[in-house]
């Protein structure tokens, strides 16, 4: 079957349009025009490359990709268009193009959604994983440099650092690496535990610590940030645009440069529900390993949450308290089995602490 219509070709020599007549013979699957200098052509259909913008048909050849043309003849497209889609020569590009603004629409909307989840869980993720590209060393440079530059000029309570320390030797606290532990006199009701081992209590939460168990399971707790490098995650994930690429490249130190020029917010990042969740159970399991009553971590939360401490929001702020923590720990007490022993140099050196 034949088809004719007037259009424009560019043979691609000059940039003036001629007006010639498409022949479109289905049956031998080609397209036949004269240009204006006497030339025929004949193009085969595989050899064409045909494109559908509103009322438009434009076609090139594949292999003289200067020579074009077009037509806006719609009983002539409509015959093209049919045998292309029967021989599967209409391609992806194309469906897409004629799906229509609606579906434009909603695709777009689409594609904007899946690049805003990329950006809030995909990207994070891979960010958080990155961590494993970092030697641990860095964690201990990189706390070290905190700890100069930030509590090393606070107000360190020297008598109280000692009896924290001699406290937390008595207790088997399945640390990976050596504790170090620091009181610093302040009102913020806050501790806080730095990648290389650093542990820093502030006065503001002992003065709100009324007993040696609940003491016991905020030093697990936060024992375990450290264990799990749960502070460099949260910085790479915190920081996962820049260092989406870093990873993927697997440069190491572009990564690690990324982190170092952002060490001042260690103090008050703000850890995830997994591992806050993470930090609790084996804030427990210390309680339950030293023998001490883990009623003291249900105490400790539903103290901190008391909104009768002025400070309470700093603290909040980078351990969330939510009715689903205390919850969790009271059922972990009804459900696990513990033995409890009075602890009197841990008493004492609390005592001490209080004074």
């Amino acid at each position: 079957m034949k088809n004719q219509a007037t259009g424009i070709f560019y043979d691609g020599n000059s940039s003036v349009p001629q007006e010639v007549v498409f022949l479109f013979d289905s049956n031998a699957a080609t397209l036949v025009f004269e240009a204006s200098n006497g030339t025929t052509y004949q193009w085969k259909c595989s050899e064409i490359g045909f494109e559908k913008t509103g009322s438009k048909l434009s076609f090139r050849h594949k292999v003289e990709v200067s020579q074009n043309g077009y037509t806006t003849d719609s009983k002539f497209i409509d015959e093209v268009l049919t045998f292309t889609k029967k021989k599967g020569q209409y391609d992806w590009y194309q469906n897409l193009l004629n799906l229509g603004t609606t579906i434009h629409l909603g695709l777009a909307v689409v594609i904007l959604a899946i690049i805003g989840l990329c950006y809030l869980y995909a990207i994070p993720w891979v960010a958080e994983k990155s961590v494993v590209l970092i030697p641990e060393e860095y964690d201990t440079k990189l706390g070290d440099t905190f700890f100069e530059q930030n509590v090393i000029f606070s107000s360190i309570d020297s008598s109280k650092t000692k009896a924290l320390n001699e406290f937390a030797k008595e207790l088997k606290l399945n640390n990976t690496k050596k504790l170090k532990f620091s009181v610093v006199d302040s009102e913020i009701v806050n501790a806080f535990a730095l990648p290389d081992g650093n542990i820093v209590v502030y006065t503001g939460i002992l003065d709100s610590i009324q007993n040696y168990d609940e003491l016991v399971g905020l030093l697990g707790h936060e024992a375990a940030h450290v264990n799990h490098r749960h502070s460099m995650k949260m910085l790479c994930r915190n920081l996962s645009g820049y260092l989406f690429v870093s990873a993927i490249l697997g440069d190491v130190n572009g990564i690690m440069a990324t982190i170092g020029n952002n060490i001042n917010s260690l103090q008050s990042l703000s850890f995830s529900r997994e591992f806050e969740h993470q930090a609790d159970v084996e804030g427990f399991n210390v309680l339950v390993i030293n023998k001490v009553n883990p009623v003291g971590m249900t105490n400790l939360f539903k103290r901190l949450e008391n909104k009768n401490y002025i400070s309470v929001p700093q603290f909040l702020s980078s351990h969330p308290m939510t009715e689903d923590r205390i919850t969790f720990m009271e059922k972990m007490i009804k459900t696990k089995t513990f033995q409890i022993v009075d602890n009197q140099t841990l008493k004492n050196l609390f005592q001490k602490m209080k004074k």
